[in-house]
C-alpha cells in the first residue's frame, strides 16, 4: 500500500503568497495566497470541497476588488488635492493683483508705449476671435453643421520652392529641420569619431609647486552686481583654482549700488587676501555700460600688461579647481587661438518645471550647437561666462565695447572676423545656477534674444567686408543669427499663435497636419537626444518653447527696430541655492584664522542684512496679460475647431492653450511667500 502524504499537503499552498495591506488603520491585513489546485476542482471532487473553493476565491476576489478601489480611492484624492492646490494658487495670483505691467527696478527704464503695443496687437485677436465664435455658435444651433476646409495652404509654404505633388510635403519639412538634423548628425559623428580637442603635452617644471606643465600668467575675473546671494561662493571657487599663486590675480570688479553690499564683498575680499590669495577688490564710480563697461575698466588696469590670458567667471559659477589645468594648455602652441570656452553645468535643474525645461534648452545648446560648430568651423557665440581668453586677442578685436546688452557675442563675432579660432570643451563643466522663477528667466530670454538682432544690425556691414570666406559668412548670416534668433522665433509665434487660431475661421483655409504635428514634435525630439533623461518631458517642452516664442518674438521685434527695451539690462536674480552644499569641502580647505571684533561686527550686520532683504522684498508670482490673452484665444479657436470636427486641431490648440493658461498664472515656478 503506497504511503500517504495527506498529512503534509493539507498544510501546503501551491503559488506565491500576496500580502495586501490597506493604508487606511481601520482596515486589518490579509494573506491572500494564489490558486492551487484544490481552488480549480474538477472530475471527481466532493461537493464540500468544490464550495470551499469557491468560498475561498470569493473571498480573494473581494479582497482583490477592495485592495483596487483602495488604490483608485488614492489616485482620486491626490487629483483631488492637486486640483484644490492649483486652484487656491490662481486665487492668491488673481488677488495680489501683480501683473506684469508693474514697473520695477529692473524694468522702470522701459518705453511703456512699446511695452503695451504688442499686447494691444494680441488683444484685438482675441477679441476678434470671441467676436467670430459668438457668429458660429449662432450657426451651429441653427443647423449649419461645419465640415473640413478645402483649402490646402501647404501650397503657399512651398510655392517660392518650385515643388508639386509628391515632393511638396516632403521638401517643406526638410527646409524646415534640416538645420536642426545637420547640428545633430555632426553631434552624433563627433560622438562616434570620439572626437574632442586634445593639448599639446608639455615638460615645464614649476618652480613653486614642481609640477610639469604649462603655467603662463592668468587673470580671473569676477563681474557682480547686487549679488548678495551667491558672490561668497564664487569668490571662494575662484580662490581655490589650482594655478600657481605667484602667476594668477583675481579681480572682484563689483558693481553694487548698495554700500551695505560693497561692504560685504569688500570684507570677504580682504578676508582671502590675508590668507595669501592675490585678490583685489575694484569697484567703479561711474557705472556705464553694464557688463561690459566693468570688463572695460578692469582691462584697463597698468598691471594687465603682465597677464596673457584671462578668465571670466560670473557671480553665481564655481569653477572646479583644475579648471585652468584643462583649458589654458589649449593655448599652447596655437598662436591663432583665441577663446577656450567650457560648457555649464546646473545645479539646481530637478527643482522645478521650469529649470527642467531650461536644462533641454541649454544642453542641446551645448552639446550640438556650440560643439558642432566648434568642431567644424572653429567659431561658436562667447557665453559671458566660464571661458578663458587671449589678451592680445580681445585686444586685437577692439576690446569690451558698451554698444549692445551682449557684449560677450559681440566680442566672439569681432574676434572671428579678425581670424582668431575658437574651441568648445564639452568634457569640462563649469557649475551654476538656472533662473528659477518665470519673471527672471523671462528678462533673461529678452536680453538674448533682443541683443542679436540689435548687434545683427551692427555688424552685417563689417561682416560682409570681411576677409573671411563666403561659406563663414553664410553660417553668421544665416546660422548664427537669422535662424535661431528670428525666423524661428518669428516661425513658431506666428504660426501657432496667430495663423493656427484665426485659421478656425475661416472655413475654407487648413493647415496640414505635418505644420501643425510633426515639424513641431521633429524638432523637440531633437532637441531633447542631448538630455535623454528629460525625454518624459518632450510634450512639456514643445508647449513650453511655442509659450516663449511670444517673449522671442517680441524681443526679437524689440533689437530689429531699436526700441526702448533693447537698451534694457536686468541682473537674473540667483537664490544662492548652489552654495548650500558644495563650500563644505572648500570650507574644510580654508585655513582657520582668528576672528576678531570687527569680523563679529561684520557676521552681525550681514545676518542683519538679509533679514531686511527678507522683509522688504518677498517673492511674488505675477499675471502675465499677453499670455493669458493668447491663451483665451487659442482656447476660444479649440471650441471653434469642434464644429468643424478637426481632431489634430484641437488636440493641438487645447492643450497650447493650456500652456500658456498655466505660464500666464505662473503656475510652473516658485511659489508665493
Amino acid at each position: 500500500m503506497a504511503p500517504s502524504f495527506g498529512w503534509w499537503a493539507k498544510g501546503s499552498h501551491k503559488g506565491t503568497p500576496v500580502v495586501v495591506k490597506m493604508e487606511n488603520p481601520n482596515w486589518s491585513m490579509e494573506e491572500l495566497q494564489a490558486p492551487s489546485e484544490d481552488d480549480f476542482p474538477v472530475g471527481n471532487t466532493p461537493r464540500g470541497t468544490r464550495e470551499k473553493a469557491r468560498g475561498k476565491n470569493a473571498k480573494q476576489l473581494t479582497w482583490g476588488l477592495i485592495l483596487k478601489a483602495h488604490r483608485a480611492a488614492g489616485c482620486l484624492t491626490s487629483i483631488a488635492s492637486t486640483l484644490v492646490a492649483l486652484g487656491s494658487a490662481i486665487r492668491r495670483r488673481v488677488a495680489s493683483g501683480r501683473t506684469d505691467a508693474d514697473t520695477d527696478n529692473g524694468s522702470a527704464n522701459e518705453n511703456k508705449t512699446v511695452k503695451t503695443r504688442f499686447y494691444s496687437c494680441i488683444k484685438v485677436f482675441l477679441w476678434l476671435s470671441l467676436l467670430l465664435l459668438g457668429f458660429e455658435i449662432a450657426a451651429y444651433f441653427k443647423g449649419w453643421h461645419f465640415g473640413a476646409p478645402k483649402l490646402q495652404l501647404q501650397y503657399v509654404f512651398t510655392a517660392p520652392f518650385g515643388v508639386r505633388d509628391f515632393f511638396d510635403s516632403l521638401y517643406s519639412r526638410w527646409v524646415l529641420i534640416r538645420v536642426e538634423l545637420i547640428l545633430c548628425l555632426g553631434c552624433f559623428w563627433i560622438r562616434f569619431k570620439k572626437i574632442k580637442p586634445i593639448p599639446k603635452q608639455v615638460a615645464v617644471a614649476d618652480p613653486e609647486s614642481g609640477e610639469n606643465g604649462f603655467f603662463p600668467m592668468a587673470l580671473v575675473q569676477i563681474p557682480m552686481c547686487n549679488e548678495i546671494e551667491v558672490y561668497q561662493q564664487s569668490i571662494a571657487a575662484v580662490c581655490n583654482l589650482d594655478w600657481p599663486k605667484s602667476k594668477i590675480l583675481i579681480q572682484v570688479l563689483d558693481d553694487s549700488d548698495d554700500p551695505t553690499i560693497q561692504l560685504l564683498i569688500k570684507e570677504e575680499v580682504h578676508k582671502w587676501q590675508q590668507q595669501g590669495v592675490h585678490i583685489v577688490y575694484r569697484h567703479r564710480v561711474i557705472r556705464d555700460g553694464y557688463k561690459a563697461g566693468n570688463l572695460k575698466s578692469a582691462m584697463s588696469c597698468s598691471y594687465v600688461k603682465d597677464y596673457e590670458f584671462v578668465a571670466i567667471f560670473d557671480a553665481d559659477f564655481q569653477p572646479n579647481p583644475d579648471f585652468f589645468k584643462r583649458t589654458i594648455p589649449h593655448f599652447k602652441d596655437n598662436e591663432d587661438v583665441g577663446l577656450v570656452q567650457a560648457r555649464w553645468s546646473f545645479i539646481n535643474k530637478d527643482e522645478n518645471l521650469l529649470t527642467r525645461l531650461q536644462n533641454i534648452n541649454l544642453s542641446f545648446h551645448f552639446e550640438v550647437e556650440q560643439q558642432v560648430n566648434g568642431v567644424f568651423t572653429n567659431f561658436f557665440g562667447f557665453n559671458g561666462t566660464a571661458g578663458v581668453w587671449r589678451i592680445k586677442a580681445l585686444e586685437d578685436s577692439g576690446g569690451w565695447l558698451e554698444r549692445t546688452t551682449v557684449e560677450d557675442m559681440d566680442i566672439a563675432v569681432r574676434a572671428h572676423l579678425c581670424g582668431w579660432k575658437f574651441i568648445f570643451l564639452n568634457d569640462v563643466e563649469c557649475q551654476c545656477e538656472l533662473p528659477e522663477s518665470y519673471e527672471a528667466y523671462r528678462k533673461q530670454q529678452h536680453r538674448w534674444h533682443s541683443g542679436p538682432m540689435q548687434l545683427f544690425r551692427l555688424c552685417l556691414p563689417d561682416i560682409i567686408r570681411a576677409k573671411i570666406s563666403v561659406w563663414k559668412k553664410f553660417n553668421m548670416i544665416f546660422l548664427f543669427f537669422l535662424l535661431r534668433k528670428l525666423i524661428l522665433p518669428f516661425y513658431s509665434f506666428t504660426l501657432f499663435c496667430i495663423i493656427l487660431p484665426m485659421t478656425m475661421f475661416v472655413p475654407e483655409a487648413e493647415l496640414p497636419a505635418w505644420v501643425v504635428c510633426y515639424i513641431p514634435a521633429t524638432m523637440s525630439f531633437l532637441n531633447i537626444l542631448p538630455a535623454p533623461k528629460s525625454f518624459p518631458f518632450i510634450v512639456p517642452y514643445l508647449l513650453f518653447e511655442n509659450t516663449m516664442s511670444v517673449t522671442k518674438f517680441n524681443a526679437m521685434i524689440s533689437g530689429v527696430f531699436q526700441l526702448g527695451s533693447t537698451y534694457e539690462w536686468v541682473v537674473t536674480k540667483k537664490s544662492g541655492r548652489s552654495s548650500e552644499g558644495d563650500l563644505v569641502s572648500l570650507i574644510k580647505k580654508q585655513p582657520k584664522h582668528q576672528r576678531g571684533g570687527s569680523e563679529s561686527n561684520l557676521d552681525e550686520l550681514k545676518t542683519e542684512f538679509k533679514q531686511e532683504q527678507k522683509a522688504k522684498k518677498k517673492k511674488h508670482n505675477r499675471i502675465y496679460r499677453k499670455e493669458l490673452a493668447l491663451a483665451f484665444l487659442l482656447l476660444t479657436a479649440s471650441a471653434r475647431s469642434i464644429l468643424s470636427a478637426q481632431g489634430i486641431h484641437f488636440n493641438f490648440l487645447l492643450f497650447q492653450g493650456i500652456s500658456f493658461l498655466l505660464i500666464g498664472l505662473d503656475l510652473i515656478s516658485e511659489q508665493v511667500l
